[in-house]
């Protein structure tokens, strides 16, 4: 028979329990280091990329802007706005030659009473119209109502607006009345 004893002058402590929930702590926290260590460092180079890629767009966008100030520069120079301008006016010169002048005559020539004429026309191109505005020269109120009435009638003009009418003074003027027009023109 075994009869245990203690000897010691105080009493025998078990320190399993302290030292096994400290081991289990410590593995969930090593575990834990390892799991925040590995999101770290994919949220790093995840950084490290778009970094990357945010320093290539600002290289991009200051590159953009050289090329902007530089075609800015070109484009203010004086040779260049020279140019433009010729190019425009030529453009104008291309269009007017495009429009037809001869369809919109013969219209004219087919609703123009006897004792109106057309004195000035100055065309505008807007699409499949074109905006005329012109001044119509009559020796008599009829034959301005004539005009006026066959011009409404006609199915090429719409859009017609008398802007002025006006009576010359002077004795050497053949037309006794002179109208200002604006209307549209259909050309198709």
């Amino acid at each position: 028979m075994k009869v245990r004893l203690n000897l010691a002058t105080s009493p025998l402590v078990s320190n399993r329990r302290f030292a096994l929930s400290a081991w289990v702590i410590g593995g969930v926290a090593f575990v834990g280091l390892i799991f925040l260590s590995q999101h770290t460092y994919t949220v790093w180079r995840g950084d490290r990329e778009s970094r990357a890629r945010q320093a290539a767009y600002e290289s991009q966008i200051a590159a953009l802007q050289v090329e902007r100030e530089n075609l800015s520069t070109f484009f203010q120079d004086g040779d260049t706005v020279a140019r433009r301008q010729r190019a425009a006016y030529l453009n104008s010169l291309i269009q007017q030659r495009a429009f037809p002048w001869i369809k919109i005559f013969m219209d004219l020539e087919r609703i123009l009473p006897e004792g109106a004429r057309v004195v000035s026309i100055e065309p505008k191109l807007q699409g499949d119209n074109v905006q005329l505005r012109f001044m119509v020269g009559a020796t008599t109120d009829e034959s301005k109502l004539k005009f006026l009435k066959a011009l409404e009638t006609s199915g090429q003009f719409s859009h017609i607006e008398l802007l002025s009418e006006s009576r010359p003074n002077r004795p050497e003027q053949i037309d006794r009345v002179l109208l200002e027009l604006q209307a549209q023109y259909s050309v198709i």
